[in-house]
C-alpha cells in the first residue's frame, strides 16, 4: 500500500517596483552567486530569501558574483549588473547554504534608482547603487521617478 503525505511548498514572487518596464529583460546573462558574501542580517528576508535589485560585482578570485561595494578591493568594487530574481539562500527543509545557485542579471535597461532596495546608507552590506556604480553600470539608465 502507497500512502501520500502533505508536503508544503513556499513561492516567493519576486516585486520589481524598481524595474520601470521591461527593456532590458529579454535577454539576461545568468551568473553564479557567492551566497556567503551576502549580509545575512542585512539581505535575508525572514523566509530565507535575498530580494531582487541587488547591486552585484565579480569576485576575481573565484568567479563569482557577491554584493557590490565600491570600498572591495576583490573585485565587486565594480558593478556589473543588478540581481533580477529573489533568490532562495537555504537548501529547502534545512538551514544550509545553497552552493550552486545562478541568478539573471539586469545588464541593459531603466532602472528607478530611489526603489532599490539597498542604499549607501546600509553600505556595509553592500548591493547598494552610487554614483560609482551608476558609472560602471553604462548600459543602464537610472532615473529618479518614471518619465
Amino acid at each position: 500500500m502507497t500512502t501520500f503525505g502533505l508536503q508544503t511548498v513556499s513561492y516567493v514572487t519576486s516585486s520589481r517596483t524598481w524595474l520601470p518596464n521591461d527593456h532590458g529583460t529579454e535577454f539576461m546573462p545568468g551568473v553564479p552567486l557567492d551566497l556567503t558574501a551576502f549580509n545575512a542580517a542585512q539581505m535575508y528576508t525572514a523566509n530565507g530569501y535575498i530580494e531582487s535589485g541587488v547591486v552585484l560585482g565579480k569576485i576575481t578570485a573565484s568567479g563569482k558574483y557577491a554584493p557590490y561595494l565600491d570600498s572591495a578591493s576583490d573585485g565587486t568594487q565594480t558593478a556589473v549588473g543588478i540581481m533580477f530574481n529573489d533568490v532562495s539562500v537555504y537548501v529547502p527543509g534545512t538551514t544550509t547554504l545553497q552552493t550552486n545557485v545562478t541568478v539573471p542579471i539586469l545588464v541593459h535597461g531603466f532602472v528607478l534608482s530611489g526603489k532599490l532596495k539597498y542604499t549607501s546608507g546600509n553600505a556595509a552590506a553592500g548591493g547598494y547603487l552610487d554614483a560609482a556604480a551608476q558609472t560602471d553600470l553604462k548600459n543602464i539608465v537610472f532615473w529618479a521617478t518614471a518619465p
